[in-house]
């Protein structure tokens, strides 16, 4: 579509530092957001170096490079105003709260509402610059969709009116079933042999490996010796506000190494998505220690969401808004937060059948509940509820 082009449709400009080619959780979301928004509305989107690539159904694509990020910052400024001034998008939105500075500038020059995807960390950010800057700006937002409910409390508390806070759950991209040959081949090149619990997500000490390696990982293996925990995800290298993150995985495979679990333990790194489907429906368990941490919060748990998509059951702290993406009935088990021995025999339960109502069907019929056409559905009637009369493509 040129900017000429006379069809009455409303356009959304995407605003977002978390785009592939990153990978990762949030990453993996706004990138099916953006499928979303392409089918309902013109779109536009300003994201990450290598972005281009992976935005099929754009109308227009910008990329700044990442580094260093006052110049990330400061280039999506400039190439949204570039895009705002020529295409005239009705709303523009921010995949996180990180964006939302850049964002109230170019709406209030270019007169455009703006809105801001909150995902809990960046409500509670504390540091102090993102505290007086950043979270101004995200008050200022004609509306916040949030990740969960919790979000949507840690929204209020932070000042945002809670007639502007939407409750938009991540959705998940059902998944073919993968074939048991190709489990078994999985399973046999990582030499896997026994049960196997899956770790999923970028490793930072909110995830809660160590403690799990510390308090959990022993008592499980002494029930079962031939149990394998596999750990898929890097290092938080390119997070913000997450210094010195880069230092947790020497130190794990360390502290794995004290504990003398060496041969309990595979390190995956990050892979690709063929190889984390292949991973999901070749586990018993999806192990989800979540942290709760002053200053960090975990805002949903999409890990746990793309395992039941995957017939997977996941065992959880029930922190953040972790219990809006396990269903103790259907997806997993929800455990009090901080309680290891409650976290061992929940893992166990599952590995010796004690929680046989919660199986792969019931698994992906909750997963079912949060297919993307209904998150987009949902995503577009926020974004349209501030969109203004006459702000269609003219």
């Amino acid at each position: 579509m040129t900017p000429n082009d006379k069809s009455p449709v409303k356009g959304v400009l995407l605003l977002t530092r978390n785009f592939p080619p990153l990978r990762g959780g949030m990453e993996r979301l706004l990138h099916a957001l953006a499928g979303e928004l392409a089918g309902r509305f013109a779109l536009d989107l300003v994201g990450p170096a290598g972005c281009e690539a992976h935005a099929s159904g754009a109308r227009s694509v910008r990329s700044v490079p990442l580094k260093p990020v006052w110049k990330f910052l400061l280039g999506s400024l400039v190439a949204a105003w570039t895009v705002a001034r020529r295409y005239r998008p009705a709303v523009i939105l921010c995949g996180s709260g990180v964006m939302a500075p850049a964002a109230w500038v170019v709406a209030r020059a270019c007169r455009i509402p703006f809105v801001v995807y909150l995902h809990g960390l960046d409500i509670v950010t504390p540091h102090l610059l993102y505290q007086g800057v950043f979270l101004p700006a995200i008050r200022r937002a004609d509306a916040v969709i949030v990740n969960s409910g919790p979000t949507a409390v840690l929204a209020g508390k932070a000042g945002v009116q809670r007639e502007r806070i939407h409750i938009v759950h991540p959705g998940v991209t059902a998944v073919r079933p993968v074939m048991p040959a190709d489990c078994v081949a999985w399973r046999t090149r990582h030499h896997l042999a026994g049960p196997v619990l899956l770790s999923v997500g970028r490793i930072t000490e909110r995830k809660g490996l160590a403690p799990f390696l510390r308090d959990c990982l022993p008592a499980l293996v002494a029930v079962e010796p031939g149990l394998t925990l596999v750990v898929v995800g890097g290092e938080a290298t390119l997070a913000l506000g997450r210094t010195g993150a880069s230092c947790l995985l020497p130190e794990l495979k360390a502290q794995v190494a004290r504990l003398g679990l060496e041969a309990h333990v595979r390190w995956l790194g990050e892979v690709a998505e063929a190889e984390l489907q292949l991973a999901y429906a070749s586990s018993n368990v999806l192990v989800f220690p979540v942290q709760e941490l002053p200053g960090d919060v975990e805002g949903f748990g999409m890990v746990a969401l793309e395992a039941a998509a995957s017939g997977l059951p996941t065992v959880a702290f029930g922190v953040g808004g972790v219990p809006d993406a396990v269903d103790p009935a259907r997806s997993g088990t929800l455990v009090t937060p901080g309680d290891a021995p409650a976290f061992v025999d929940a893992v166990l339960a599952h590995l010796h059948g004690r929680r046989a109502a919660i199986n792969a069907q019931s698994c992906r019929a909750f997963a079912d509940r949060f297919c993307w056409a209904s998150r987009g559905e949902a995503l577009a009637a926020a974004l349209s509820s501030v969109i203004r009369p006459g702000r269609a493509r003219a």
